[in-house]
């Protein structure tokens, strides 16, 4: 199962603090090879980044879902539509466009056979297997590094284009891709920040409904209203999305808070950042400042425009953030709304994808 090429993106230094993305061919003697944990929302949206990008996957647990079902289940999405290639199964395999995924119905991480499998990494993806902890029970089964697609109580996080480049090889084996939120909000607050300089701000995310949530009124576990239906309600939540914007960009780190609204769509969420600058500066001048990193140093994660667009245009769209350039506003040069999409199921996943193959290269 070697590869002579992995068509993979790389991330190199560039003047002014951020991070390029540059798309080469790499000539190594091993496929950079994963598994993926648990085949929910992102894990089935992970496998589809990974294909894109030319990943070998080769096993998936799932202790919840038998093999017929797991083809239906990444044939067809209500939301990204129906996969393209071929998807079928032969004994205990799933075989997607001739590649054959070994699979496997484990409870325990540590019982999962992933060593034998030939994986390398593990995408983390129950949602359950948070920390440092409960994350090793799979190095315990014979993986070499661990990608929780989630936040993480004590695994170094890191968001692409903004802070990838503090990962430690030799001593950072579990790591977090931190929540989709963050992955919209990092790198807009980053661009600002390093540009004009943030005294302080609040963000609310206006978020797309998940599988948290409740098809129709029950209880809930946590707050009360989260009980709520979710095709029926705005939902205030809590998110602790902004406070780890601080976890990544430490000059952040006790400036930034914020809270959610869960709204009635699918997929699609949109970040809104009112922030006090340290340093004057006009509307016209941030959306410069933003259209250059989008344009340059953060092409493929920020993103740019000046259409008139609304939450469904961005379906399908892998940056981890979109700045919408006429939506946003202007108090004065020290007090401003900004406003950024996402879709915060497929760029996420997107991105998952990206933090491994950089993960892979400074091996």
């Amino acid at each position: 199962m070697e590869w002579d090429h992995l068509r993979c993106v790389l991330l190199c230094p560039v003047k002014g603090g951020f991070v390029g993305f540059l798309t080469r061919s790499l000539n190594i003697s091993q496929s950079l090879v994963i598994l993926v944990n648990v085949f929910g929302r992102i894990g089935r949206l992970v496998l589809r980044a990974c294909l894109q990008k030319g990943i070998k996957v080769v096993a998936i647990n799932d202790p919840f879902i038998d093999l017929p079902y797991m083809v239906y289940m990444f044939k067809y999405d209500s939301t990204h539509g129906r996969y393209k290639g071929e998807v079928h199964h032969d004994g205990n395999k799933l075989i997607i466009d001739g590649n054959s995924i070994s699979v496997f119905q484990c409870m325990k991480p540590a019982e999962i056979p992933w060593g034998d499998s030939g994986a390398k990494y593990v995408v983390e993806s129950t949602g359950v297997f948070l920390s440092l902890e409960k994350a090793n029970a799979h190095l315990e089964g014979g993986a070499q590094r661990v990608v929780v697609s989630a936040p993480s109580p004590d695994a170094p996080m890191f968001v692409m284009g903004v802070n990838e480049e503090k990962y430690d090889p030799s001593s950072m084996r579990i790591v977090s891709n931190a929540s989709c939120t963050t992955n919209c909000l990092a790198p807009l607050a980053k661009v600002i920040h390093d540009s004009f300089g943030i005294e302080e701000a609040l963000m609310t995310t206006v978020h797309a409904y998940t599988a948290t949530q409740k098809t129709v009124d029950g209880p809930s576990a946590k707050a009360w209203r989260d009980g709520r239906c979710a095709a029926q309600n705005i939902i205030p939540a809590s998110t602790g999305a902004a406070k780890a914007v601080g976890k990544v960009i430490p000059d952040l780190n006790g400036k930034l808070t914020g809270m959610a609204f869960r709204v009635p769509v699918a997929d699609v969420s949109v970040v809104d950042l009112t922030c006090r600058l340290s340093k004057p500066a006009s509307y016209s001048e941030i959306k410069e400042a933003v259209k250059k990193a989008a344009h340059g140093p953060l092409q493929g994660v920020l993103g740019y425009t000046e259409d008139q667009v609304v939450s469904s245009d961005f379906i399908g769209d892998t940056h981890s953030s979109i700045f919408d350039a006429g939506a946003g506003i202007s108090l004065n040069d020290n007090f401003v709304k900004l406003i950024s999409w996402y879709d915060n199921e497929f760029g996420y996943s997107h991105r998952v994808a990206d933090l491994m193959l950089y993960m892979y290269a400074q091996e």
